[in-house]
């Protein structure tokens, strides 16, 4: 896929959104991307998106961070890697958390159910 950037996930659901914001969906997991470099957290990102997927959950909560003056590496890049193989094919979602679970330096990530 040289040359091209992947095409961004669609925005979570709204009403699934809203139900996160509000605690009346449970966030099934979390992950802190929090000090890996940039290699070690696309490696803990796919890693961890695997393990969702086969646990059936449907909502998980990745946590960047919004990095020196709120325009961190990782807090960026991670929309990329979503769109991305392997991943994009679990990802039926992704929008900025409610401020609660980490505004702008968390992810809400909805994805796809497991196929059989």
């Amino acid at each position: 896929m040289m040359g091209r950037d992947p095409v961004p996930p669609a925005a979570v659901d709204a009403a699934l959104h809203r139900r996160l914001t509000r605690g009346r969906d449970a966030i099934a997991a979390r992950i802190d991307l929090h000090g890996l470099t940039h290699d070690a957290a696309r490696a803990a990102l796919t890693a961890f998106v695997g393990r969702a997927v086969e646990n059936g959950w449907r909502a998980v909560l990745v946590i960047t961070g919004k990095g020196v003056s709120g325009d961190g590496v990782l807090r960026r890049r991670v929309p990329d890697w979503l769109a991305e193989a392997p991943i994009r094919e679990h990802v039926a979602g992704v929008s900025e958390a409610h401020r609660r679970h980490g505004g702008e330096g968390a992810l809400y990530v909805a994805l796809k159910r497991k196929r059989q």
